[in-house]
C-alpha cells in the first residue's frame, strides 16, 4: 500500500502537492458542458457565481508558490487562447506531481 509520504518522501513535497491539488480540485468540477457553478465570497462579502475556470482562478487568494504557479498558468492560458483554463490547470497538476515525485 502506497501512502502520499511513501510516494513523495518529504513534508515539503506533500505540502506542495496538497496546495496544488486544492487549486485543481476547486476548478475541475466546473469543467465541461455540465460543469458546476462556484459561489465565491470575497473579503467584503461580494458574491460571484461562475463556472468559468479563469474567473475562479482570478478570484482566489493564493499564497503557496506551487499553487500560484497553477493559477498563473491558467491565467496565461485564458489570456493567450481564451479557453482551456481548467484543463491546463489539471494537466499542470499532473506535471507537478511527476516533478515532486522524483
Amino acid at each position: 500500500s502506497h501512502t502520499l509520504y511513501s510516494v513523495l518522501g518529504s513534508r515539503k513535497k506533500i505540502h506542495t502537492f496538497i496546495a496544488a491539488s486544492s487549486i485543481a480540485n476547486i476548478v475541475k468540477s466546473s469543467l465541461g458542458p455540465v460543469g458546476l457553478d462556484k459561489m465565491l465570497v470575497d473579503d467584503i462579502g461580494d458574491v460571484t457565481i461562475t463556472n468559468d475556470g479563469a474567473s475562479i482562478l482570478k478570484l482566489l487568494e493564493v499564497e503557496h508558490p506551487a499553487a500560484k504557479v497553477l493559477c498563473e498558468l491558467g491565467e496565461l492560458q485564458d489570456k493567450e487562447v481564451g479557453d482551456g483554463t481548467t484543463s491546463v490547470v489539471s494537466i499542470g497538476l499532473w506535471g507537478l506531481l511527476h516533478f515532486v515525485s522524483q
